[in-house]
C-alpha cells in the first residue's frame, strides 16, 4: 500500500514536489520516488509489504515500442495467475511484486486489464508515446483516488491534502455545505466536498489526453437469475469467502486480524489461523469503564469481551488488547480529521485511529471484516419493514432535523440534494424485469448501502489505518462475493429470519456455535459518561464562540436546540448518538479552521 500523486500540464518545481510528498509520508513511510518528464510528474511514497527490495515506484517498462510509467496504491490477490498468463505471452519479470505484474498487464491489455484484476487498487499509467494518462480505481472503492481539473491541467492523489498542497484553494460551495450537514459523514459519490475536487468512483477509470478528461464506468453490480439451491448457494458462499481471505494473506511481512468476537471478524481470524503455522496475531479494542456503564440497545445488544475471549481460546491466538480512555478519544479528534481531510464518524474514527497506532507496533498488515453487512444484509435497516418503506437513506432517518440546522438560504438546496441522490441511486439499480416488490426493494437497499454507507466505512478504515502506515485488507470486498450475492434472493440471505443467515449457514463448522449465532453488534463505542462530559464542555465553548466559522453555514440556535435532547435516531448509522453528533460538529469547526476553508455562497 502506498500514496500516489500526479501533476499533468502544470508547473512543478522542487519545493512543490517536497510539499506534496510531505503530505504522503504517513501512507508511505518506507521510501519515495519521482518521475518527471515533459508535462508529466508522478510522485510515490511506499509502504513496503510485498517484494520489499524489488517493488519500488514509479515503475517503468518498455514494451512493444512504448514506454509506460506506473504509480499504484493497492494489492493484487491474483498476481500469480496473471504473471503466468503474461509469461505465456512473452513477458519477463525482474521481481515478484504485484506492481510489476500490474504494469505488464496494462501494457499487454490496456484498460481491459481491469476485468482481470482481483484486488484493491488506485493506479495511474503514463504512456509516453501517446502522452496519455490512464487512471483507475477498484470496483468496491477500497483504495481512494481524488482528482482536480485545475487551470489547464490535472492533479490526482490518494488524499485531498496532497492536491491542496499544490495550491488548489480549499473552498466550499452550497453543494459542499449540503453534503456536510445533510449527508455527513457521508458524501456524494464522486465528490471530494471541496469545490472543484472530485473522487474517481469505484468501478470507474478515465483517460487524460490533450487537456481532456474522459471518464468511463467499467464495472457495476448487475442482476442475474439465481438458479442454485440454498445448499448449493451456501457452499459457493463458503468457497468465495474462504478463498478471498486466503488470497488476502499474501505478504512478506507479518499479518494480523481485527477481532471483535462478532461473526465477520471471527470468520476471517479462523480462516487465517488455519492457514499459518505460528499463532495468529489478533487485535481488539475496548474502553475504560465500559463494564460499568454499558447499556444494551437495539443497535448494540451486548458487549464484546466474552466473545473475544471465546475466539482467542478457540484459535490459540497471540492476542493484543487495546483499552482506550475518554481522554484518548478526545485527544485524537484533530488527528482523525486531518487523516480523513474531512469531518468523519466522530469517536468511531478517533478510536480506530488510536487502535491502528497500537496494531502498527506489531504488524504492518491486518485483515478486517468491513462490508459483510452491506453485502449479506446484516444491518437492522435491511430487516425493518417500516424503515425499508421510507424513501430516504435508512442509516440517516433525520433529514428534516438536519435541514433545520442549515442557514435558511441553504435549506431548499439541502433537501433537494438528499432527495435527488436517493432517487438516482434507486433508479440506477440494475434489477431484472418482473422482479417482485420485496426483492426489488432489497436490491435497491443493497445498492444504497454499497454506494453510500459502505463507502463511508471504507473511507474511515483506509484513512485511519494508513495514517499510521498500517495496511488493512477487507476480504468481504472481493468483487466475486459482491457480484454473486447481488443476484441471490433475499429469502436465502435472510435464512431462518436471521441477519446474515446465509453467511452463518455457509461457515458452519468453522466457528464455535456461540460465535456463529451471535446477534450482530456493531463496532464498539465508549459508554463512559466522562467522554460525554469532555465533549459537551468543548461543544459549549464552540456554541459560545462568536467567530466560529461553523455558524456561517449552521444556525447556532438550531444546533443548540438539536443537541439539547437525545434524538430518536442516531445521527448516522448505529453508533452516532448525542456525544458523537457533538464530536462531528467539533470536527467540522476544526476542519473549517485548519484547512482555512473559504465559502463560495
Amino acid at each position: 500500500m502506498c500514496a500516489i500523486c500526479g501533476v499533468l500540464n502544470l508547473p512543478v518545481g522542487e519545493e512543490v514536489r517536497k510539499k506534496m510528498l510531505k503530505t504522503m509520508e504517513r501512507r508511505g513511510p518506507d521510501g519515495e520516488g519521482i518521475y518527471q518528464k515533459g508535462d508529466c510528474c508522478l510522485l510515490h511514497r511506499r509502504l513496503a509489504i510485498v517484494d520489499l527490495q524489488g517493488g519500488g515506484q514509479p515503475m517503468e517498462l518498455n514494451w512493444a515500442g512504448d514506454h509506460y510509467v506506473l504509480v499504484y496504491n493497492g494489492e493484487l490477490y491474483n498476481t500469480d495467475e496473471l504473471r503466468r498468463d503474461l509469461q505465456n505471452l512473452g513477458h519477463r519479470f525482474r521481481s515478484h511484486s504485484d506492481t510489476e505484474v500490474l504494469l505488464h498487464s496494462y501494457a499487454q491489455w490496456g484498460k481491459s486489464c481491469l476485468d482481470k484484476l482481483n484486488g484493491i487498487f488506485a493506479f495511474a499509467v503514463w504512456e509516453e508515446a501517446a502522452q496519455r494518462l490512464f487512471l483507475a480505481r477498484d470496483t468496491m472503492g477500497v483504495k481512494p483516488l481524488f482528482f482536480c481539473r485545475y487551470q489547464n491541467g490535472l492533479l490526482f492523489a490518494s488524499e485531498i491534502k496532497t492536491i491542496l498542497a499544490y495550491g488548489v484553494p480549499a473552498q466550499l460551495d452550497a453543494s459542499g455545505v449540503g453534503q456536510l450537514v445533510m449527508l455527513g459523514p457521508g458524501r456524494l459519490p464522486g465528490s471530494g466536498v471541496f469545490h472543484g475536487i472530485q473522487e474517481l468512483e469505484p468501478g470507474w477509470c478515465g483517460i487524460w489526453e490533450k487537456g481532456r478528461w474522459m471518464p468511463e464506468r467499467y464495472w457495476h453490480l448487475t442482476d442475474r437469475e439465481h438458479r442454485e439451491s440454498f445448499a448449493e448457494t451456501a457452499e459457493q458462499v463458503r468457497y468465495l469467502v474462504t478463498d478471498a481471505i486466503r488470497r488476502q494473506m499474501v505478504s512478506d511481512v507479518p499479518i494480523g486480524t481485527f477481532l471483535s468476537g462478532g461473526l465477520d471478524s471471527s470468520i476471517i481470524s479462523a480462516v487465517c489461523a488455519s492457514h499459518q503455522k505460528e499463532p495468529l496475531h489478533t487485535f481488539s479494542v475496548g474502553y475504560q469503564n465500559n463494564e460499568l456503564y454499558f447499556s444494551p440497545t437495539k443497535f448494540q445488544p451486548n458487549s464484546d469481551e466474552s466473545y473475544i475471549q471465546n475466539m482467542v481460546d478457540f484459535l490459540h491466538a497471540n492476542h493484543h488488547q487495546t483499552t482506550l480512555t475518554p481522554e484518548n478519544l478526545v485527544d485524537t479528534l484533530e488527528d482523525a480529521t486531518v487523516a480523513r481531510d474531512l469531518p468523519g464518524m466522530a469517536d468511531v474514527d478517533f478510536s480506530l485511529l488510536a487502535f491502528c497506532r497500537e496494531i502498527r507496533k506489531t504488524c504492518k498488515v491486518a485483515l478486517s471484516g468491513e462490508c459483510a453487512d452491506e453485502i449479506f444484509g446484516g444491518y437492522p435497516w435491511y430487516r425493518d419493514p417500516e424503515v425499508r418503506a421510507v424513501e430516504g437513506f435508512p442509516w440517516a432517518q433525520n433529514t428534516t432535523d438536519r435541514c433545520r440546522l442549515l442557514m435558511p438560504e441553504l435549506q431548499s438546496e439541502g433537501i433537494t440534494l438528499v432527495k435527488d441522490a436517493y432517487a438516482d441511486t434507486c433508479k440506477n439499480s440494475d434489477i431484472l424485469p418482473g422482479t417482485d416488490p420485496l426483492e426489488r426493494r432489497m436490491k435497491e437497499m443493497m445498492n444504497l448501502n454499497f454506494r453510500w454507507f459502505m463507502q463511508t466505512l471504507l473511507d474511515r478504515k483506509d484513512r485511519m489505518s494508513m495514517y499510521s502506515g498500517l495496511e488493512v485488507r477487507v476480504p468481504f470486498c472481493d468483487r466475486r462475493i459482491a457480484e454473486y450475492l447481488y443476484g441471490i434472493p433475499w429469502e436465502y440471505k435472510d435464512y431462518q429470519g436471521r441477519e446474515k443467515g446465509l453467511l452463518r449457514e455457509a461457515v458452519h463448522g468453522i466457528l464455535p456455535e456461540r460465535i456463529r449465532m451471535r446477534k450482530k453488534s456493531p463496532y464498539p463505542k465508549t459508554w463512559d459518561p466522562e467522554y460525554s462530559r469532555l465533549i459537551s464542555s468543548r461543544m459549549d465553548a464552540l456554541l459560545a464562540e462568536k467567530n466560529a466559522k461553523l455558524f456561517h453555514m449552521v444556525r447556532r440556535d438550531a444546533l443548540q436546540k438539536y443537541l439539547s435532547q437525545e434524538s430518536s435516531w442516531p445521527w448516522y448509522g448505529q453508533l452516532m448518538g448525542k456525544p458523537q453528533t457533538m464530536a462531528f460538529f467539533l470536527q467540522l469547526e476544526f476542519w473549517l479552521q485548519t484547512y482555512n476553508v473559504g465559502f463560495l455562497f
